[in-house]
This record gives C-alpha cells, sequence and structure tokens, in this order.
C-alpha cells in the first residue's frame, strides 16, 4: 500500500493506482471527459489537474500520474482551479451547446469562456477531442476503425478520408464510451448506420430470438473469455441467457455432492 496526503487528508490506496482514484478515495469529486477505467491513462483533457506540492511541485494531469508514498496533493489549489476552469473555458468555446460541458464548467464555477466561439457551421460541435472513442475502438475492440485527423483547429475524429469504414463492425463502443453523446448511431431494420462515421454495417439475425445484432468477436472478449467461442453467433440477451443457465447449472452439479455427505 501507498500512502499519500490529499487536501490534508491521509489516504492509502494500493501501489500503481492511478491519482484520479485516489483523489475518489478521499471523497472528492475532479471533474474529467476522457478517463475511462478500462482503458489507459491518457491525459487528454487537463480537467483534473491538481497540485502537488511535496516531494516535488508542479500541476498533474490526476487521471495520468501514479500515487507515490509521501506525495502531498492540494486539488482545490488556485493554481489548479485556475487550470480546470481555463480548460473548461476553452471546452465551453468549442462545444458551447454542450450541456455536459455546460454542466461542469457550472460546479467549477465557469459561466462563460473569453475565447472565440466556433463559427456558425460549428456551433452544433460536441466532440470534445477527447480520444475515448479512437482508444475503445483500437485498443479494446481491436478494430482501428477511426483516428484522429488534422491539426489544431482542424484536428477531428473520423475515418480514414470521411468514408465507409471496412473495419468497423458496427459494436457501437464508441458511441457507448462518449461522454458528450456526439456519435450517432441509428439502427434501421437489418443495418446500422453510422452516421458521425458515414458508415453502415449489415446486421445478422439472432438464430434464438430474431434480433438483429452484430455478431463479430471483440479484441477484449476473445482474450478475457474464450470459452463464449460457442456463443458468437447469437446475439447478446440470449448469451446472457444461455451463459446464465449454464453457470447455474454448474453450480447446482457442484453443491450436489457436498449435499450428499451431509
Amino acid at each position: 500500500m501507498v500512502t499519500l496526503t490529499i487536501n490534508g487528508k491521509s489516504v492509502s490506496v494500493p501501489r500503481g493506482t492511478i491519482l484520479l482514484k485516489a483523489v475518489r478515495e478521499a471523497g472528492i469529486e475532479l471533474p474529467t471527459l476522457c478517463h475511462h477505467d478500462a482503458l489507459a491513462p491518457y491525459g487528454a483533457c487537463r480537467l483534473c489537474m491538481v497540485l502537488i506540492t511535496e516531494p516535488r511541485h508542479g500541476l498533474v494531469a490526476s487521471c495520468a500520474c501514479p500515487v507515490e508514498e509521501g506525495l502531498v496533493v492540494e486539488t482545490d489549489a488556485p493554481e489548479a482551479v485556475q487550470a480546470r476552469r481555463l480548460a473548461l473555458e476553452f471546452l465551453m468555446s468549442r462545444c458551447p451547446r454542450s450541456d455536459v460541458i455546460r454542466k461542469m464548467a457550472e460546479k467549477e464555477g465557469v459561466t462563460a469562456s473569453r475565447f472565440n466561439m466556433p463559427s456558425s457551421e460549428q456551433a452544433d460541435e460536441l466532440c470534445v477531442l477527447c480520444g475515448l472513442c479512437v482508444r475503445a475502438c483500437r485498443d479494446l475492440i481491436g478494430a482501428a476503425a477511426i483516428d484522429f485527423t488534422g491539426r489544431g483547429t482542424n484536428r477531428k475524429v473520423g475515418t480514414p478520408f470521411d468514408l465507409h469504414s471496412d473495419a468497423c463492425i458496427g459494436c457501437g463502443a464508441c458511441a457507448e464510451v462518449c461522454p458528450t453523446g456526439a456519435i450517432r448511431i441509428e439502427d434501421r431494420g437489418n443495418e446500422r448506420i453510422l452516421h458521425t462515421w458515414n458508415t453502415r454495417i449489415t446486421l445478422s439475425a439472432c438464430p434464438e430470438c430474431g434480433r438483429f445484432f452484430t455478431p463479430e468477436p471483440t479484441l477484449f472478449l476473445d482474450e478475457m473469455f474464450p470459452e463464449i467461442e460457442a456463443y458468437r453467433n447469437i446475439c447478446p440477451a440470449c448469451r446472457r441467457q444461455k451463459t446464465s443457465r449454464q453457470w447455474l447449472d454448474t453450480m447446482r452439479g457442484e453443491e450436489l455432492p457436498s449435499r450428499a455427505n451431509l
């Protein structure tokens, strides 16, 4: 275990824990958009900035900083508060109509941005470039169907040349992790339309219930649960039913011998 001090409070967490989690263990909430427990630290949005005063001094993104023994952290130091507010002002100028950004800003005491607002064509922008969709698609699903393109104010997330992506399996993980609802996905019959990625995926009908779904296996499921190979061609709902039933049958089979010996 590692013991550190956060806002004057002693906190003990396992070695290797990121500072953001330790801060939450101390009962303190910090805003964040780019962090997800299932993904590696990234530190893109800069909303979880805190001040370290010992054994060194400086601002860090708590979601990308591992804890250390004897670390002294202040989340409400003026420098940290100012850094978070500045990041929120930038985000408000990029996504002025995002309810998510507006609510986060209000909690930090930010009600307006001093920076230029986007043009009328960009006024409805919801993407904050947090990278969650890119990393989920690449690192969890193993498809790498989308990525960052462009630089500066032209930077965005999309498919190669903004065309249909043959690598996309239509799983919807990108939309699931998106914190602002920037990714639009629609199901029409046996077709899934990923409007944001200009991609259309043909869905398969589950042989058990008839629901349409995407049957392609994902990288992280294959690695974590190789035993699900027999269930790949049925929808998630039927898969849960079958695996739950199998688990119950297994548990009953293990309990019967023990009861017989009583």
